[in-house]
């Protein structure tokens, strides 16, 4: 199968501590790495290493940081084709923190990414294209907003089908603003802060009717140690996680993987459950490694993981 990927590619900055330093205070990780990241690059990289035809919309700078964050993209098999070059801005960086409790704090900069330039999107490769898969990152603002809405109005026309996969920093930057950019996509991806934060409720069961009453067909809401929640305007089930007795060292990443598993088994054949299941533990298999695109997810591991 044949996806096109609209998303950012980054460079991650991870710092492993204790605890989050306060206002002034210098602290030292436990560890620290550089690793190539954005949910652009690490979805597209994940399907490529399924076997899948991938192309990446996307925008990086003329600068060292552009080979590094575009090696796995690169040594993965996806095509650049549609990766265009900024003279101007550098390429996205992201620095995160993160402690063993699960507590994080991020500083991202969209640089490159924001600049990406519609004009340059071509109708063939939206239409011959299985899927669109998109981080709503790419709706908040400026060119790549555009480029976005291009893409997924192309999209609807050919009949390829959206996925769409929410993020915490881009429905806090617009809330419930991004209601009507992305609840008509036919895989509605995000998490439960995301979910209220979209819906402007307190409860997921308001949230999904919400989402239901403003036209949603299929919404997949992540809930962390639990799982995820299936919703169609038919049913609603709790998908248990998988466990697989691994340590978990780093979730960086683990949500771009999930929604590149379930649009690749939800393609491939699979009930909507079925794919939140192997997503599950997908996500669960990425957290394993350090770095978004550091541990390959195989049709073997998702065979084993689910047995």
């Amino acid at each position: 199968m044949k996806f096109f990927v609209i998303g950012d590619v980054t460079v991650d900055h991870l710092y492993h501590l204790d605890q989050l330093p306060a206002p002034g205070e210098e602290v030292t990780p436990i560890s620290a790495s550089m690793q190539p990241g954005g949910a652009g690059g690490t979805i597209s990289v994940a399907l490529s290493r399924l076997g899948h035809t991938v192309l990446l919309g996307a925008r990086v700078g003329n600068d060292p940081f552009a080979e590094y964050a575009l090696s796995n993209v690169r040594a993965s098999g996806v095509s650049e084709s549609a990766v265009q070059r900024d003279d101007t801005l550098l390429t996205s960086t992201i620095t995160l923190m993160q402690t063993p409790d699960g507590k994080r704090a991020m500083i991202g900069y969209g640089a490159a990414n924001r600049q990406l330039d519609p004009a340059k999107l071509k109708k063939k490769d939206i239409d011959s294209s299985d899927a669109l898969i998109v981080s709503a990152y790419s709706l908040i603002s400026g060119p790549q907003r555009e480029y976005t809405l291009k893409a997924m109005q192309l999209a609807r026309k050919a009949g390829v089908p959206i996925f769409m996969d929410l993020g915490t920093g881009a429905v806090n930057s617009a809330g419930t603003g991004l209601m009507d950019s992305v609840v008509d996509a036919d895989y509605l991806l995000l998490n439960q802060h995301e979910l209220l934060a979209l819906t402007g409720t307190s409860s997921i069961s308001t949230a999904l009717a919400t989402l239901g009453s403003r036209g949603a067909r299929r919404v997949v809401v992540k809930v962390g140690a639990m799982g995820s929640i299936v919703w169609t305007p038919e049913e609603t089930d709790l998908i248990d996680s998988v466990r697989l007795g691994d340590e978990v060292v780093d979730s960086t990443g683990a949500g771009d993987i999930f929604v590149a598993v379930l649009a690749h088994a939800a393609l491939s054949g699979a009930t909507l459950a079925q794919a939140a299941r192997a997503a599950n533990a997908a996500g669960a298999l990425s957290a394993t490694s350090v770095g978004a695109q550091t541990r390959p997810i195989t049709t073997a591991d998702l065979d084993a993981a689910l047995q």
